[in-house]
């Protein structure tokens, strides 16, 4: 079985998830079996990427897998159905706060609260209050309609108890909060029970990720061909993945520049999201990145002894080829497109920036900025791009609109995409941008962008944080059509460097290594009571 490691997935998400739908396609469409993994606890998983076209039978929620519920039918709960084991209940709607309130003449019993935006009102969660009106107990509804967490709360109202159950009520799992030495309410350690009574305590959630990891890497054993797990968020599993009981095909998967600094890739300080893993690159079977550029520079600074794979995480649909082609004079003039989350790394604002400078010599220019907003730092990012709109006025210019699912709809009605990021593993917007003919100017940033563009071919690559430089090269563009038209024709050309095709082999290639793995051979001898077993290697 092959395994994409990732902490959760969400209604909006990060280039990281994007990349992974994209790569679930890939082996779906070529019958290769997969499942993405998920750590973290989400009462709305299923419904996500249910709505992204991910069966029940590829999700694995390590949460859904202790409690059984990786494949429930979906029920929908209403206030009136929770059984309070109390009779003459009353219930008041406070449709602005999404609740009811449950009350017993004038006591006050619970608060039922539904997922604000469910039409149905399925229940999401029960605040539970004593005689005293103290809380005392919060559940947690999964959204296919099961009491999936229960907080309990100590007397000075701190979450004490946390406990997970199964779908037919049976607690599982457990955790505990309490103070510590320095009164400092922390939490100190997890409890698993498991069917046939065992019992496994583990210190924190790291220990229990392994534990879940090994337990997947034995269910889904072959004598023949290694399991493979492929971390995408390296925080999730790099300590885990090298200290498996059994082995398997691990795989570092790099998103983001290995390097703090990703204009000075060969000296600045790691990436801390990557510097464990890197570290210990050589316990890894293969480390993937999405760009040559970016290959090379691994390869040079830390002269790993796992194999080293180039695989964009990108893919381009066949469809998407077939598609008619868009004339840059069928499109909005003068229309640039920035289609990502609005976060300071993304420096949107020098865009914006480079917009008004423009704007002197290209009256009829535009940005329109699609994404959901980083509000990290105390919006900084909001703060910066406000700040340009207004010092620039461009309040009619620039056009901020939300999260968009249907990107290559909007990619089809302008003409140049703009990329002025910090730094980049890839940049699936781009990618996608140049598929559907767009011109991409882009800053000398890695990586990804650099690559995606091939300077003067597809559009422009300027010098890191050029603004004025990104500016004369809208100008350039909006007063040449018959340039903007050539770079159009071969962004599309281009494209099919991230063909199925291309991006399959890419994919074989780290398959094929996998299968040459040796496996020891493994029999299991039962001694004793319980789950006691003794593993033999002959």
């Amino acid at each position: 079985m092959i395994f994409f490691i990732n902490s959760s997935f969400n209604q909006s998400n990060s280039g990281i998830e994007h990349a992974q739908l994209k790569r679930a396609g890939l082996f779906r469409d070529h019958g290769e079996p997969f499942k993405m993994i998920f750590r973290e606890w989400n009462p709305r998983l299923h419904e996500y990427l249910n709505h992204n076209d991910v069966a029940d039978s590829e999700i694995l929620g390590m949460f859904d897998y202790f409690q059984d519920a990786e494949d429930v039918p979906t029920k929908i709960l209403y206030a009136e159905d929770i059984d309070f084991g109390l009779d003459n209940l009353s219930y008041q709607k406070e449709p602005n706060q999404f609740r009811y309130l449950v009350l017993r003449g004038n006591q006050f019993v619970a608060r039922v609260n539904y997922f604000s935006d469910d039409p149905t009102e399925r229940v999401s969660s029960i605040e539970q209050f004593d005689a005293f009106g103290n809380l005392f107990r919060v559940d947690f509804y999964d959204f296919r309609g099961f009491m999936s967490l229960s907080q309990w709360y100590t007397p000075d109202n701190k979450i004490g108890t946390e406990v997970w159950h199964k779908v037919d009520g049976r607690p599982v799992l457990e955790t505990f909060n309490k103070y510590d030495a320095n009164h400092v309410f922390t939490k100190t350690g997890w409890r698993l029970t498991e069917d046939n009574g065992a019992v496994y305590v583990f210190s924190d959630i790291d220990e229990l990720t392994l534990h879940f990891y090994n337990r997947l890497n034995e269910q889904y054993w072959d004598d023949k061909r290694p399991n493979i797990f492929i971390i995408d968020r390296s925080h999730l599993g790099d300590w885990q993945l090298v200290n498996l009981a059994r082995p398997a095909y691990t795989v570092m998967h790099l998103h983001n520049s290995h390097a703090g600094d990703a204009q000075d890739p060969m000296h600045s300080v790691m990436n801390n999201f990557y510097e464990y893993s890197l570290i210990h690159a050589n316990d890894y079977d293969a480390v993937v990145s999405a760009t040559e550029k970016q290959t090379h520079d691994v390869r040079e600074r830390f002269h790993p002894e796992s194999k080293l794979f180039t695989i964009p995480v990108g893919v381009i649909p066949d469809e998407q080829f077939a598609r008619p082609r868009v004339a840059m004079a069928d499109r909005q003039p003068a229309k640039v497109l920035v289609t990502a989350r609005v976060a300071p790394e993304k420096r949107i604002d020098h865009i914006i920036e480079a917009i008004g400078i423009a704007k002197k010599d290209v009256p009829n220019i535009s940005l329109d900025v699609y994404g959901y907003v980083d509000h990290r730092d105390n919006d900084e990012a909001m703060t910066k791009i406000n700040a340009a709109i207004k010092k620039y006025h461009l309040e009619d210019d620039v056009k901020l609109h939300d999260y968009v699912k249907d990107v290559g709809a909007v990619q089809r009605e302008a003409q140049v995409y703009a990329l002025a990021s910090v730094m980049e593993g890839f940049n699936l917007s781009l990618m996608e941008a140049i598929s559907n003919g767009m011109v991409g100017v882009t800053y000398d940033v890695n990586y990804g962008p650099n690559e995606l563009i091939v300077d003067g071919e597809n559009g422009f690559v300027v010098p890191f944080e050029g603004i004025k430089a990104m500016a004369a090269k809208f100008v350039e563009l909006f007063t040449h059509p018959d340039e903007l038209q050539q770079m159009s024709t071969r962004s599309y050309e281009l494209s099919d460097r991230y063909s199925e095709e291309n991006v399959w082999q890419a994919w074989q290639a780290l398959l094929d290594d996998a299968k040459k793995k040796k496996l020891p051979h493994i029999d299991e001898i039962t001694e004793g009571i319980g789950d006691q077993r003794v593993k033999t290697k002959g």
